[in-house]
């Protein structure tokens, strides 16, 4: 299968060069969409005064690597709301391949709460992926969005210890100053992801492993220790 729902992961499936999307400061895409429990919701009505909003899908190692230190965040505060957006298959393999249609993303979503005790809301974009795209494509990229329907902070991956850094700012009313660099998941996780994806997984995530390494690691990296970025806080306007 071709185009977005792809059957076999390659780094070329991903822009690492370019950041689409919303960027900090810009304003958040907002899409009436299904919940796993499914309801139809807006996806900026939430609760609180911010969204943590989350990319995910059962076979993204750094998502899987991240899980129980998102979930240890969302439940301290109220003024905090946290989403995970369920999107493509990262690694699919033949044990859970890339969805066919949108019943079979919305099993996965399900198996997301169910089988992982996934705990945050999850959305599960359609089948062509339009949320996903609108917010940039990538496999596990974090946004913490405010009130205003502004994007306040954005990682392209997300990185656990700068999120809850700039959520701690927000709440305290400063501005928010982490820079989110990448971090390669645990191995640990990373095989057990992908060998429940099954056969295929390992070998597609291994043939681009170098160039996601250089990509992420080095390249993107070096963009976010010299990039500038804008000084925002809770009450951006956009």
């Amino acid at each position: 299968m071709a185009g977005y729902n792809y059957d076999n992961f390659s780094s070329e499936d991903y822009d690492f060069d370019q950041s689409t999307g919303p960027a900090p400061g810009e304003k958040a895409p907002d899409f009436e969409i299904e919940t796993v429990s499914g309801e139809r919701r807006k996806l900026l009505d939430f609760d609180g005064e911010f969204l943590v909003l989350e990319m995910g899908s059962l076979t993204c190692p750094l998502f899987q690597s991240r899980r129980g230190a998102m979930e240890r965040l969302h439940p301290t505060n109220p003024r905090i709301s946290s989403a995970v957006l369920y999107v493509r298959e990262a690694h699919p393999g033949a044990d859970i391949p890339q969805h066919r249609n949108l019943e079979e993303k919305r099993t996965c979503a399900t198996r997301l709460s169910e089988e992982d005790g996934e705990t945050r809301t999850i959305f599960i974009d359609n089948f062509d992926g339009d949320v996903h795209k609108a917010y940039g494509g990538m496999p596990n990229t974090l946004f913490i969005i405010n009130k205003n329907g502004c994007v306040v902070f954005r990682a392209e991956w997300n990185n656990t210890v700068a999120t809850r850094r700039a959520v701690e700012a927000l709440l305290s009313d400063q501005a928010i100053v982490p820079k989110s660099y990448f971090r390669p998941g645990l191995p640990s996780v990373t095989l057990r992801t992908l060998k429940r994806a099954g056969q295929g997984s390992l070998a597609d995530f291994l043939s681009s492993f170098p160039s996601m390494l250089w990509n992420n690691l080095i390249k993107r990296n070096l963009r976010v220790l010299f990039n500038r970025r804008p000084v925002l806080g809770r009450d951006t306007a956009c």
